[in-house]
């Protein structure tokens, strides 16, 4: 149903992106989802993080980051199957229970005693992009282009709150719980958060009957692609066609014959490169100086598992904090006023001066604070414009390319990571300076990939602005 004035909800949320009648529960309703969804990872991010480190090191943690990428190589495809024979809540609805399953075997192995911490630290990555990347799909699949410009914001700050509470509540919980009895708060998230999709879901089959709707039209290099992204769809038949499952090609032909969609899948490989990297330095930094400590007497008693452990969630909560008032306070405006090509930018930006500053500097305190300049504007505008990317797209593209960009091009940049951690260690002998050396001549090519993107985005939706025209 279509109204001309915005009730108080509506009103409310314009004070941080506009919001026009009727949006704001879905809106809501969805940042919620995401918002779980996140809670349910940060919980267990840090339990994480201990294992890995504690068990093997920053170079373990490296490779071990690589092999997710193998799995991949199986699961995108298993995935694009799925997405051809399931309607797409049945789909959303199977990969979740798949996933809430996993957390329930890991809980039973943990009590017989089997060690986790690779094979854990394997699968938390895996869920985290795959279950993440499927809510942004549908996202993507529920919004025109300029909805998503406008909403996007809303549901990042269910992402980024998301994430700062998982780390709270991890720090709180954690003692009286104990470590593995997160994975069943876990998995209570995650089943919530399926609840808010069929919610979602079934509202607006109710709401939009005849109203604008995305396209599942062509691909994003036809002509008429940004006109059809954005014309009222009023045909009886549009909720079918909506839940159908997918027809067509796979996940990675889908990428092979779209230029757009490759540059997106070459973006975040070089993004995921270098924050992996970046990664690889602050962890080899934090195990020294956690060695160290212990060794002197100047841990407070704890182990190295413990000062690790208690550091990272001490990291994430500020990186989580200052994404979210980034993602609260200036992202729509960001997006609205200097649009998505500038926004795609600043991220890379960020990342260069940082390196810089790590290869004059290169010690726990300049990396911990630009690794939390970076990773805090990665969780929120990143992370809303790199999904943006995607609205001007097909609906294969935004479920089956999507979840292959999102996952594998990501997880290979873990794998390109772990070959410059194993060169790096083994042959040719970097430091700290080094590495990020590296780093920042990587994040020259991802600010040159990045500006490519913004002028194909432009291209396809008709507007060189943020917001675009109604």
């Amino acid at each position: 149903m279509r109204s001309g004035q915005r009730n108080l909800l509506d009103r409310f949320l314009s004070l941080f992106t506009e919001v026009r009648p009727g949006e704001s529960t879905t809106a809501l309703v969805l940042m919620a989802n995401v918002f779980l969804l996140l809670t349910a990872y940060y919980i267990i991010k840090p339990v994480r993080e201990a294992l890995i480190l504690a068990g093997g090191g920053a170079e373990i943690k490296s490779y071990a980051a690589a092999g997710q990428a193998v799995l991949l190589l199986g699961a995108v495809p298993l995935y694009a199957r799925l997405a051809s024979r399931l309607r797409r809540l049945t789909l959303i609805t199977v990969v979740t229970l798949f996933f809430v399953a996993c957390l329930l075997g890991f809980y039973l192995l943990a009590g017989l005693g089997i060690s986790l911490g690779v094979p854990f630290y394997l699968w938390v990555g895996i869920f985290n992009v795959m279950l993440v990347a499927q809510f942004w799909s549908y996202a993507n699949d529920l919004y025109t282009t300029d909805q998503g410009k406008r909403l996007f914001a809303i549901l990042g700050f269910g992402a980024s709150s998301g994430a700062v509470v998982g780390s709270l509540v991890t720090g709180w919980l954690i003692v009286p719980l104990g470590t593995y009895n997160l994975l069943l708060v876990s998995a209570v998230l995650l089943l919530v958060s399926l609840l808010l999709t069929v919610l979602a879901d079934r509202r607006e089959r109710r709401r939009r009957p005849v109203e604008q709707r995305p396209s599942s039209g062509p691909a994003p290099d036809a002509a008429n692609t940004a006109d059809v992204a954005n014309t009222p769809t009023v045909s009886s038949t549009t909720d079918a066609a909506d839940d159908a499952p997918l027809t067509g090609e796979g996940a990675f032909a889908l990428l092979r014959r779209n230029r757009y969609l490759m540059l997106i899948a070459l973006l975040m490989l070089m993004a995921n490169w270098v924050n992996t990297t970046g990664e690889f330095i602050l962890g080899k930094l934090v195990t020294d100086t956690a060695a160290a400590a212990v060794s002197s007497g100047a841990a407070a008693g704890l182990d190295e598992g413990q000062y690790i452990g208690r550091f990272y969630a001490g990291f994430f909560s500020v990186v989580n904090a200052v994404g979210l008032a980034v993602q609260l306070l200036l992202v729509s405006r960001i997006i609205k006023y200097l649009g998505v090509k500038v926004a795609l930018l600043l991220l890379p930006a960020i990342a260069l001066g940082g390196y810089l500053l790590m290869v004059i500097y290169p010690v726990l305190s300049v990396v911990r604070w630009s690794k939390t300049a970076e990773n805090a504007t990665d969780y929120s505008l990143q992370n809303t414009v790199r999904n943006v990317l995607f609205l001007p797209t097909s609906r294969a593209e935004k479920y089956k390319a999507k979840q292959a960009i999102d996952t594998f091009f990501v997880r290979a940049g873990d794998v390109l990571s772990a070959l410059l951690v194993y060169a790096g260690t083994t042959w040719l002998g970097l430091s700290i300076r080094g590495f990020s050396a590296v780093n920042l001549a990587l994040a020259l090519v991802w600010l040159a990939i990045a500006v490519a993107i913004g002028n194909h985005f432009r291209r396809l939706t008709g507007s060189s602005s943020g917001t675009g025209s109604a």
